[in-house]
Protein backbone atom coordinates (compact mmCIF):
# COMPACT_ATOMS: atom_id res chain seq x y z
CA UNK A 1 0.00 0.00 0.00
CA UNK A 2 1.45 3.30 -0.91
CA UNK A 3 2.96 5.29 2.14
CA UNK A 4 1.31 8.61 3.18
CA UNK A 5 3.62 11.91 3.47
CA UNK A 6 1.21 12.22 6.36
CA UNK A 7 2.47 11.54 10.14
CA UNK A 8 1.23 8.00 11.17
CA UNK A 9 -0.01 6.51 14.34
CA UNK A 10 1.22 3.25 15.49
CA UNK A 11 -0.48 0.69 16.71
CA UNK A 12 1.23 -0.77 20.14
CA UNK A 13 0.88 -3.82 21.83
CA UNK A 14 -2.04 -6.03 19.72
CA UNK A 15 -2.61 -9.50 20.13
CA UNK A 16 -3.78 -10.41 16.39
CA UNK A 17 -7.39 -11.05 16.71
CA UNK A 18 -8.04 -10.95 19.99
CA UNK A 19 -7.64 -6.97 21.29
CA UNK A 20 -9.77 -3.81 20.11
CA UNK A 21 -8.99 -0.43 19.96
CA UNK A 22 -10.72 2.35 18.94
CA UNK A 23 -8.99 5.51 17.39
CA UNK A 24 -11.07 8.73 17.43
CA UNK A 25 -11.02 11.95 16.27
CA UNK A 26 -12.52 15.59 16.10
CA UNK A 27 -14.07 17.21 13.16
CA UNK A 28 -13.83 21.01 12.38
CA UNK A 29 -17.64 20.80 12.47
CA UNK A 30 -17.20 19.49 15.90
CA UNK A 31 -19.64 16.75 15.15
CA UNK A 32 -18.62 13.26 16.15
CA UNK A 33 -19.38 12.15 12.42
CA UNK A 34 -17.44 9.02 12.42
CA UNK A 35 -16.40 6.12 10.38
CA UNK A 36 -16.20 2.62 12.00
CA UNK A 37 -14.77 -0.74 11.63
CA UNK A 38 -12.55 -3.74 12.41
CA UNK A 39 -9.50 -3.15 10.67
CA UNK A 40 -6.63 -6.21 11.94
CA UNK A 41 -8.18 -6.21 15.39
CA UNK A 42 -8.08 -2.21 15.28
CA UNK A 43 -11.56 -0.83 15.63
CA UNK A 44 -10.84 3.13 13.98
CA UNK A 45 -13.52 5.41 14.46
CA UNK A 46 -12.53 8.50 12.79
CA UNK A 47 -14.40 12.46 11.44
CA UNK A 48 -13.79 13.96 8.03
CA UNK A 49 -11.13 16.45 9.34
CA UNK A 50 -8.29 14.91 11.38
CA UNK A 51 -7.36 12.01 13.40
CA UNK A 52 -6.73 12.18 17.20
CA UNK A 53 -4.87 8.70 18.95
CA UNK A 54 -7.51 9.29 21.68
CA UNK A 55 -8.63 5.81 22.39
CA UNK A 56 -9.21 2.85 24.11
CA UNK A 57 -8.16 -0.94 24.03
CA UNK A 58 -10.39 -3.83 24.88
CA UNK A 59 -7.59 -6.34 25.47
CA UNK A 60 -9.32 -9.25 26.71
CA UNK A 61 -12.77 -9.55 24.39
CA UNK A 62 -13.43 -12.76 26.36
CA UNK A 63 -13.47 -14.42 22.19
CA UNK A 64 -11.53 -17.29 22.37
CA UNK A 65 -10.63 -17.16 18.53
CA UNK A 66 -10.15 -14.83 15.86
CA UNK A 67 -12.41 -11.40 15.55
CA UNK A 68 -13.94 -11.02 12.07
CA UNK A 69 -16.11 -7.58 12.82
CA UNK A 70 -16.54 -4.90 15.19
CA UNK A 71 -19.17 -2.00 15.02
CA UNK A 72 -20.40 0.50 17.41
CA UNK A 73 -24.09 1.10 17.48
CA UNK A 74 -26.09 5.20 16.42
CA UNK A 75 -24.87 6.04 19.40
CA UNK A 76 -21.37 5.10 19.93
CA UNK A 77 -22.21 3.20 23.38
CA UNK A 78 -22.22 -0.27 22.49
CA UNK A 79 -19.63 -1.94 20.61
CA UNK A 80 -20.31 -5.85 19.22
CA UNK A 81 -18.02 -8.15 17.85
CA UNK A 82 -18.35 -11.48 16.25
CA UNK A 83 -15.70 -14.39 15.79
CA UNK A 84 -14.52 -17.63 14.48
CA UNK A 85 -15.35 -19.17 17.65
CA UNK A 86 -18.98 -18.43 16.39
CA UNK A 87 -20.42 -15.73 19.04
CA UNK A 88 -21.33 -12.34 19.55
CA UNK A 89 -20.38 -10.21 22.35
CA UNK A 90 -22.22 -6.81 23.11
CA UNK A 91 -19.83 -4.55 25.28
CA UNK A 92 -21.03 -1.16 26.64
CA UNK A 93 -18.96 1.37 26.06
CA UNK A 94 -18.38 4.85 29.11
CA UNK A 95 -15.39 6.80 27.66
CA UNK A 96 -12.26 4.69 28.42
CA UNK A 97 -14.41 2.27 30.05
CA UNK A 98 -15.74 -1.12 28.63
CA UNK A 99 -17.97 -3.72 30.12
CA UNK A 100 -18.68 -7.07 28.42
CA UNK A 101 -22.88 -7.46 28.47
CA UNK A 102 -24.13 -10.20 26.65
CA UNK A 103 -22.61 -13.05 24.37
CA UNK A 104 -24.93 -14.35 21.74
CA UNK A 105 -24.83 -17.92 20.35
CA UNK A 106 -26.58 -20.08 18.40
CA UNK A 107 -24.20 -19.86 15.15
CA UNK A 108 -22.64 -23.06 13.64
CA UNK A 109 -19.90 -21.71 12.13
CA UNK A 110 -17.65 -18.58 12.15
CA UNK A 111 -19.63 -15.64 12.52
CA UNK A 112 -18.45 -12.71 9.89
CA UNK A 113 -20.31 -9.63 10.27
CA UNK A 114 -22.73 -8.15 12.56
CA UNK A 115 -25.12 -4.67 12.25
CA UNK A 116 -26.73 -2.40 14.34
CA UNK A 117 -30.13 -1.31 13.07
CA UNK A 118 -31.12 2.74 13.19
CA UNK A 119 -32.61 2.99 16.80
CA UNK A 120 -35.93 4.02 15.64
CA UNK A 121 -36.78 0.54 15.00
CA UNK A 122 -35.45 -0.64 18.44
CA UNK A 123 -32.27 -1.95 19.39
CA UNK A 124 -31.89 -4.90 16.60
CA UNK A 125 -28.61 -6.54 15.77
CA UNK A 126 -27.93 -8.75 12.79
CA UNK A 127 -25.38 -11.38 12.43
CA UNK A 128 -24.45 -13.25 9.75
CA UNK A 129 -22.33 -16.53 9.50
CA UNK A 130 -20.22 -18.85 7.66
CA UNK A 131 -22.63 -21.73 8.62
CA UNK A 132 -25.33 -19.75 6.02
CA UNK A 133 -27.68 -18.45 8.39
CA UNK A 134 -28.78 -15.01 9.30
CA UNK A 135 -29.75 -14.09 12.96
CA UNK A 136 -31.64 -10.69 14.00
CA UNK A 137 -31.74 -10.45 17.34
CA UNK A 138 -33.00 -7.79 19.63
CA UNK A 139 -33.42 -6.35 23.43
CA UNK A 140 -36.17 -5.80 25.41
CA UNK A 141 -36.31 -5.01 28.94
CA UNK A 142 -32.25 -5.98 28.42
CA UNK A 143 -32.96 -9.09 27.40
CA UNK A 144 -31.43 -10.10 24.25
CA UNK A 145 -33.60 -12.59 22.06
CA UNK A 146 -33.39 -14.12 18.76
CA UNK A 147 -36.49 -12.53 17.09
CA UNK A 148 -35.70 -13.83 12.94
CA UNK A 149 -33.65 -17.00 11.62
CA UNK A 150 -33.23 -16.70 7.59
CA UNK A 151 -31.71 -19.82 6.08
CA UNK A 152 -32.69 -20.08 2.71
CA UNK A 153 -28.65 -19.37 1.53
CA UNK A 154 -26.69 -22.21 1.13
CA UNK A 155 -22.89 -21.20 1.58
CA UNK A 156 -21.45 -18.59 3.91
CA UNK A 157 -23.43 -15.42 4.29
CA UNK A 158 -20.33 -12.79 3.97
CA UNK A 159 -21.83 -9.45 4.97
CA UNK A 160 -25.09 -7.64 6.22
CA UNK A 161 -26.08 -4.26 6.22
CA UNK A 162 -29.04 -2.37 7.16
CA UNK A 163 -30.74 0.21 4.92
CA UNK A 164 -31.26 3.95 5.76
CA UNK A 165 -34.03 4.38 7.73
CA UNK A 166 -36.25 6.56 5.54
CA UNK A 167 -37.26 3.45 2.87
CA UNK A 168 -37.78 1.44 5.93
CA UNK A 169 -35.93 -1.54 8.11
CA UNK A 170 -34.10 -3.72 5.91
CA UNK A 171 -31.28 -6.14 5.79
CA UNK A 172 -28.75 -6.54 2.76
CA UNK A 173 -27.07 -9.95 2.96
CA UNK A 174 -24.13 -11.22 0.12
CA UNK A 175 -23.44 -15.04 0.39
CA UNK A 176 -20.93 -16.96 -1.53
CA UNK A 177 -24.23 -18.85 -3.22
CA UNK A 178 -23.86 -16.21 -5.51
CA UNK A 179 -27.52 -14.66 -4.17
CA UNK A 180 -28.52 -11.16 -2.32
CA UNK A 181 -31.16 -11.73 -0.12
CA UNK A 182 -33.25 -8.58 1.70
CA UNK A 183 -34.99 -9.17 4.32
CA UNK A 184 -37.87 -6.39 5.51
CA UNK A 185 -38.60 -5.86 9.43
CA UNK A 186 -42.47 -4.07 8.93
CA UNK A 187 -45.14 -4.10 11.69
CA UNK A 188 -43.14 -6.45 14.20
CA UNK A 189 -43.37 -9.64 11.42
CA UNK A 190 -40.72 -10.56 8.77
CA UNK A 191 -40.49 -10.98 4.91
CA UNK A 192 -38.08 -11.89 2.56
CA UNK A 193 -36.40 -11.53 -1.15
CA UNK A 194 -33.57 -13.50 -2.56
CA UNK A 195 -32.38 -13.39 -5.86
CA UNK A 196 -29.16 -14.58 -7.49
CA UNK A 197 -26.68 -11.41 -8.14
CA UNK A 198 -23.01 -12.50 -9.08
CA UNK A 199 -22.72 -16.05 -10.32
CA UNK A 200 -19.28 -16.75 -8.59
CA UNK A 201 -20.40 -15.39 -5.28
CA UNK A 202 -21.13 -12.27 -3.24
CA UNK A 203 -18.72 -10.56 -1.25
CA UNK A 204 -20.32 -7.30 -0.11
CA UNK A 205 -23.46 -5.42 -0.33
CA UNK A 206 -23.51 -1.25 0.34
CA UNK A 207 -26.81 0.91 0.77
CA UNK A 208 -27.36 4.17 -1.39
CA UNK A 209 -28.48 7.27 0.81
CA UNK A 210 -32.16 7.64 0.89
CA UNK A 211 -31.75 10.68 -1.03
CA UNK A 212 -30.05 11.61 -4.51
CA UNK A 213 -27.44 13.82 -4.66
CA UNK A 214 -29.85 16.33 -7.23
CA UNK A 215 -32.77 16.73 -3.85
CA UNK A 216 -29.82 18.40 -2.00
CA UNK A 217 -28.04 20.80 -4.87
CA UNK A 218 -31.58 21.95 -6.14
CA UNK A 219 -34.27 23.34 -4.77
CA UNK A 220 -37.34 21.81 -4.57
CA UNK A 221 -41.29 22.72 -5.19
CA UNK A 222 -43.61 23.92 -2.35
CA UNK A 223 -45.44 20.56 -1.45
CA UNK A 224 -43.14 18.82 -3.05
CA UNK A 225 -42.44 14.88 -1.55
CA UNK A 226 -38.84 14.04 -1.78
CA UNK A 227 -37.68 10.60 -3.88
CA UNK A 228 -36.86 8.18 -1.14
CA UNK A 229 -34.40 5.25 -2.68
CA UNK A 230 -34.08 1.69 -2.17
CA UNK A 231 -30.97 1.35 -3.63
CA UNK A 232 -27.36 -0.43 -3.02
CA UNK A 233 -24.53 -2.13 -4.50
CA UNK A 234 -23.02 -5.25 -4.70
CA UNK A 235 -19.05 -6.71 -5.50
CA UNK A 236 -18.81 -10.24 -6.43
CA UNK A 237 -16.02 -12.69 -7.20
CA UNK A 238 -16.83 -12.32 -10.88
CA UNK A 239 -14.83 -8.96 -10.61
CA UNK A 240 -18.03 -6.87 -11.26
CA UNK A 241 -19.84 -4.22 -9.42
CA UNK A 242 -23.46 -3.80 -9.71
CA UNK A 243 -26.22 -1.27 -8.66
CA UNK A 244 -29.27 -2.63 -7.74
CA UNK A 245 -33.17 -0.47 -7.11
CA UNK A 246 -36.46 -1.40 -5.69
CA UNK A 247 -38.96 -1.50 -8.58
CA UNK A 248 -42.19 -0.49 -7.15
CA UNK A 249 -44.29 -1.56 -9.67
CA UNK A 250 -42.95 -5.26 -9.31
CA UNK A 251 -41.99 -5.16 -6.00
CA UNK A 252 -38.77 -6.60 -6.81
CA UNK A 253 -34.78 -5.23 -6.86
CA UNK A 254 -33.47 -5.01 -10.32
CA UNK A 255 -29.68 -4.83 -11.49
CA UNK A 256 -29.69 -1.43 -12.99
CA UNK A 257 -26.34 -1.06 -14.20
CA UNK A 258 -22.92 -3.04 -13.92
CA UNK A 259 -19.39 -1.32 -13.41
CA UNK A 260 -16.39 -3.23 -14.52
CA UNK A 261 -12.93 -2.89 -14.55
CA UNK A 262 -11.71 -4.62 -11.33
CA UNK A 263 -9.19 -7.88 -12.89
CA UNK A 264 -9.73 -10.16 -9.96
CA UNK A 265 -12.37 -10.41 -7.02
CA UNK A 266 -14.88 -7.00 -5.54
CA UNK A 267 -14.11 -7.88 -1.86
CA UNK A 268 -15.76 -5.06 -0.67
CA UNK A 269 -18.14 -2.05 -1.87
CA UNK A 270 -19.15 1.00 0.18
CA UNK A 271 -21.41 3.57 -1.57
CA UNK A 272 -20.88 7.15 0.46
CA UNK A 273 -23.47 7.72 2.86
CA UNK A 274 -23.95 11.21 2.37
CA UNK A 275 -25.64 12.32 -1.03
CA UNK A 276 -22.95 15.24 -1.97
CA UNK A 277 -23.18 16.70 -5.10
CA UNK A 278 -22.10 13.70 -6.84
CA UNK A 279 -22.72 9.64 -6.00
CA UNK A 280 -19.49 8.37 -5.41
CA UNK A 281 -19.19 4.42 -4.26
CA UNK A 282 -15.40 2.82 -3.72
CA UNK A 283 -14.65 -0.54 -4.31
CA UNK A 284 -11.60 -3.28 -3.03
CA UNK A 285 -10.38 -5.52 -4.90
CA UNK A 286 -7.71 -8.33 -4.77
CA UNK A 287 -6.04 -7.13 -7.88
CA UNK A 288 -4.37 -4.53 -5.29
CA UNK A 289 -6.58 -1.38 -6.77
CA UNK A 290 -9.43 0.60 -5.11
CA UNK A 291 -11.75 2.45 -7.83
CA UNK A 292 -13.42 5.29 -6.97
CA UNK A 293 -16.24 5.58 -8.95
CA UNK A 294 -18.47 9.15 -9.59
CA UNK A 295 -21.07 10.17 -11.06
CA UNK A 296 -22.77 13.40 -10.99
CA UNK A 297 -26.15 14.76 -9.39
CA UNK A 298 -27.30 15.49 -13.35
CA UNK A 299 -26.82 12.03 -14.48
CA UNK A 300 -28.92 8.98 -14.62
CA UNK A 301 -26.96 6.04 -12.18
CA UNK A 302 -28.43 3.66 -14.17
CA UNK A 303 -26.02 4.08 -16.98
CA UNK A 304 -22.80 2.35 -16.48
CA UNK A 305 -21.32 5.52 -18.97
CA UNK A 306 -22.03 8.14 -16.49
CA UNK A 307 -19.74 6.55 -13.81
CA UNK A 308 -15.86 7.62 -13.99
CA UNK A 309 -14.19 6.64 -11.78
CA UNK A 310 -9.93 6.91 -10.50
CA UNK A 311 -8.08 4.37 -9.44
CA UNK A 312 -5.44 4.04 -6.51
CA UNK A 313 -2.82 1.07 -6.82
CA UNK A 314 -1.20 -0.78 -3.64
CA UNK A 315 1.51 -3.33 -2.82
CA UNK A 316 -0.87 -5.52 -1.82
CA UNK A 317 -4.65 -6.99 -1.97
CA UNK A 318 -7.27 -4.61 -0.36
CA UNK A 319 -9.70 -6.12 2.01
CA UNK A 320 -11.80 -3.10 3.42
CA UNK A 321 -13.30 0.86 2.01
CA UNK A 322 -15.23 2.36 4.19
CA UNK A 323 -16.27 5.86 3.62
CA UNK A 324 -16.96 8.81 6.86
CA UNK A 325 -20.20 9.82 7.43
CA UNK A 326 -19.36 13.25 6.05
CA UNK A 327 -19.43 11.22 2.73
CA UNK A 328 -16.06 12.69 1.95
CA UNK A 329 -13.13 10.87 3.67
CA UNK A 330 -12.06 7.23 2.64
CA UNK A 331 -10.67 4.87 4.78
CA UNK A 332 -9.15 1.80 2.53
CA UNK A 333 -7.55 -1.57 4.30
CA UNK A 334 -5.00 -4.27 2.93
CA UNK A 335 -3.05 -6.98 3.34
CA UNK A 336 -0.59 -4.90 4.46
CA UNK A 337 -1.82 -3.97 7.82
CA UNK A 338 -2.22 -0.71 7.24
CA UNK A 339 -5.32 1.33 6.90
CA UNK A 340 -4.47 4.71 4.33
CA UNK A 341 -7.51 7.43 4.91
CA UNK A 342 -8.12 9.28 1.40
CA UNK A 343 -9.89 12.62 0.45
CA UNK A 344 -10.70 14.14 -3.16
CA UNK A 345 -8.42 17.55 -3.58
CA UNK A 346 -9.68 20.86 -4.56
CA UNK A 347 -8.89 19.70 -8.18
CA UNK A 348 -10.58 16.29 -8.29
CA UNK A 349 -7.72 13.71 -7.53
CA UNK A 350 -8.02 11.31 -4.21
CA UNK A 351 -4.98 12.49 -2.10
CA UNK A 352 -3.59 10.35 0.78
CA UNK A 353 -3.71 12.28 4.02
CA UNK A 354 -3.31 9.80 7.03
CA UNK A 355 -1.90 6.00 7.18
CA UNK A 356 -2.35 4.13 10.15
CA UNK A 357 -0.23 1.13 10.55
CA UNK A 358 1.21 -1.64 12.77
Amino acid sequence: MPRCQAAQIKRADLASGRAVKRAANADVSEALESITGLWGGLVIQFSAHKIINMAQVISNSGHEDMIHDAVLDYYGRRLATCSSDKTIKIFEIDGENHRLTETLKGHDGAVWCVSWSHPKYGTILASSSYDGRIFIWREQNSQWQRIYEFTLHTASVNLIAWSPPEPGCHLAAASSDGSVSVISFVDNSFSHQIFPAHGLGVNAVSWAPSLPPDQLVSAMAPGQSPTILRRFVTGGSDNLVKIWDFNAQTQGYENIATLSGHTDWVRDVAWSPTPLSKSYIASASQDKTVRIWTCPASADVSQAGNWSHTELKFDAVVWRVSWSLSGNVLAVSGGDNRVSLWKESLKGGWECVKTIEE
